[in-house]
């Protein structure tokens, strides 16, 4: 029997709202405890070159509450320097490579893994021996699955932006064809399989389709969601939405 697929609940955008403002509300830390209660598995945190929602303080907060709670920590991180040594620095129980483009709203897309190996694998290396496991955000396509492969990765984390603004059905039939391909190819090479970006009530269970798939990670639906029903309802309808899932 197939294990329950996890739930990791970004927070990143709690923090949007408080920079928003400044100060110290609201709380992204409370908003972790809170979705930790509501059953979500882990926490994911993205922090960004600019700093525009999560800070530095932040992740040295989530780092120990998780580990307080005996929960996995994602940190997403670009591929820097700057951001390796503050993984290295807090030991998170994964770190999940993303592209970063300070121009851009969010994520528009997947790492790039394919042609920037030589940049990517010591980063990975130094990652894995820190005992951090290492995630890779792509596009779900066979170049940059192999790719993830080849520099060390323990996880693909799959992009479904693009399935879940498609309104065509065909072209979204064609497009979770393409995620199940990756997901499948993905599996034979060893990696875990991942995915995030766009997911809702709707969403979020059609991609438990795809059997190779093990953890969600959704954000943005949610806080937006816990503006009318709260976070709490938010989470526990999104964890119900994926355990009816066939």
């Amino acid at each position: 029997m197939r294990e329950r697929v996890r739930l990791g609940v970004n927070i990143d955008h709690v923090a949007t709202v408080r920079n928003a403002r400044g100060g110290a509300h609201p709380d992204p830390a409370r908003a972790a405890e809170t979705a930790l209660m509501a059953g979500a598995d882990g926490i994911t945190a993205h922090l960004r070159e600019d700093r525009r929602h999560i800070t530095d303080a932040d992740i040295g907060v989530l780092s120990a509450l998780c580990a307080r709670a005996g929960k996995p920590l994602n940190f997403e991180m670009a591929v820097t320097d700057e951001m390796l040594s503050i993984a290295l620095r807090h030991r998170p129980h994964a770190a999940c490579l993303v592209p970063e483009r300070r121009e851009e709203v969010t994520t528009e897309g997947g790492l790039a893994v394919a042609g920037q190996e030589a940049r990517i694998k010591p980063v990975a290396q130094a990652l894995t021996e820190a005992g951090i496991r290492v995630s890779l955000f792509i596009e779900p396509s066979e170049a940059q699955v192999e790719a993830a492969a080849a520099v060390g990765a323990q996880v693909v984390e799959f992009h479904t932006g693009r399935y879940c603004h498609l309104t065509d059905p065909g072209e979204r039939e064609v497009e979770f064809q393409r995620l199940a391909a990756a997901a499948a190819q993905a599996d034979v090479l060893g990696l875990e399989v991942h995915a995030g970006h766009g997911l809702d009530y709707e969403t979020a269970p059609t991609m438990l389709a795809i059997p190779e798939i093990r953890e969600l990670n959704i954000g943005h639906f949610l806080i937006g969601e816990s503006i009318f029903v709260g976070l709490d309802t938010a989470i526990r309808r999104m964890r119900a939405a994926m355990d009816s899932a066939k």
